[in-house]
């Protein structure tokens, strides 16, 4: 049997993890596709690096451009990250006829419809189950699983080292400078951790879920992001006692043919299953027209969870190579883009308010919420024991985004709101 040969851009986490499945599971990996699996060369940024898996020298090279133009290579697995130089080298290895499997959430986001424009023009494949929540088959779930069904709503936690953040500062009580000091010394932050916790990471998955779940070109800038750099551990303590987690969710939310979507910190009430999801978990939740409510959860990142996806790729592309077959599941968008403007896009939400603790306050309050529309669900008032003021912490019912900028807009001009603390989404 005529081996398939695979090239492979990096050799990091995850390209190590890729190489231990395909070489340690060969036999298996064979029985499914009916033949051997070979790496064939790896691109790596230097060749002395000292690695801790046994790799033939003669297959390591240091110029990605002899793995790309290798005419014996049919797969290139991209797992090295980056942008500018990593999306010439997957158009040219597609010019050159080659499937590609890439983990790249950042290239799939930016320059997806692209690349997948071209693997259609060309008849080939473009997998990247990968680039979104780790060892979680959620994209191919997406694509293949919803195929007969109309998703309404994808609402997930899509970044671990947040979540990891969020938990500990709820179950420890912790700040959130203590525990994003930690997470960064246990290697699940970046020393440079804006990308996660400003909610980019997140929005750049969403887009590609946003656009797998809706059948239309979801951009980055069509994502409202806001991080978690300014959630405090007063914000978890009041959440915990109204009975909500904190979470940074990356909710898409579709009605007809119009949409939102956005990453945000959220207040998750505690008998959603998505409030239980701790540590450096994550977990998608997929509202379909048909099927209701599913959720998919399990590990987001580290070296065989990822690795695995690439891998379970890189068999549905020889598999197609087999049965001839390749470049035929491409999902380009073909619905236009209709985004939702502010007037329809509707949530629940949480505010915690310092204000002047005297009569007639809560009146005032009230006063504004009803002028433009918005009615309560909770209300609920105490002494600031740190202040002469009073705090009150109110969740609202379903109310637009429109309606809820113009309240707070008037907060600004009442004398008696000291202080809005706090403003959060709510879910569940």
């Amino acid at each position: 049997m005529k081996p398939v040969k695979v090239g492979l851009l990096g050799l990091g986490t995850v390209g190590t993890g890729v190489v231990r499945i395909v070489e340690g599971h060969q036999e298996d990996l064979s029985s499914q596709v009916g033949s051997p699996i070979v790496i064939e060369k790896i691109a790596v940024k230097s060749l002395d690096k000292k690695r801790n898996i046994e790799i033939e020298r003669s297959k390591l090279t240091e110029d990605p451009w002899e793995v790309i133009r290798d005419p014996e290579i049919d797969v290139i697995v991209e797992v090295m990250g980056g942008i500018a130089g990593t999306k010439e080298y997957i158009l040219e290895a597609l010019d050159r006829g080659k499937h590609i499997v890439t983990a790249n959430k950042d290239l799939m986001a930016l320059y997806g419809s692209e690349i997948l424009a071209k693997a259609l023009e060309k008849q080939c494949d473009v997998f990247y189950e990968a680039s979104v929540a780790g060892g979680i088959p959620i994209i191919r779930t997406l694509i293949e699983g919803f195929s007969s069904d109309r998703i309404m709503k994808i609402m997930g936690i899509v970044n671990g080292t947040t979540n990891y953040i969020l938990s500990k500062m709820s179950q420890e009580g912790a700040s959130y400078e203590d525990v994003l000091a930690e997470a960064q010394e246990l290697g699940y932050a970046e020393a440079d951790p804006t990308s996660d916790v400003e909610g980019l990471d997140a929005a750049r998955k969403m887009a590609i879920l946003g656009t797998l779940g809706f059948r239309t070109n979801v951009e980055l800038q069509d994502v409202q992001v806001r991080g978690i750099s300014s959630v405090s551990k007063e914000d978890i303590q009041y959440a915990k006692r109204l009975g909500y987690e904190m979470k940074l969710l990356g909710i898409a939310d579709r009605q007809d043919d119009e949409f939102s979507i956005a990453v945000q910190p959220t207040m998750v009430k505690k008998s959603h299953p998505i409030a239980a999801v701790n540590g450096v978990f994550n977990a998608v939740y997929v509202y379909g027209e048909a099927v209701g409510e599913t959720m998919f959860y399990g590990a987001g990142a580290g070296e065989m969870p990822t690795a695995t996806s690439v891998v379970a790729d890189l068999v549905a592309v020889v598999k197609n190579l087999k049965l001839g077959v390749n470049g035929l599941k491409a999902i380009v968008p073909y619905k236009p883009k209709k985004l939702k403007n502010d007037d329809q896009i509707s949530f629940k939400n949480f505010l915690l308010l310092q204000v002047s603790d005297k009569a007639g306050v809560l009146a005032q309050i009230t006063q504004v919420f009803a002028e433009y529309e918005v009615s309560l669900e909770s209300v609920v008032q105490s002494p600031n024991v740190d202040t002469p003021d009073a705090e009150i912490m109110i969740v609202t019912h379903n109310a637009s985004k429109a309606s809820m900028d113009q309240v707070l807009n008037h907060f600004e001009t009442l004398d008696v709101i000291r202080r809005v603390k706090s403003v959060y989404r709510v879910e569940g």
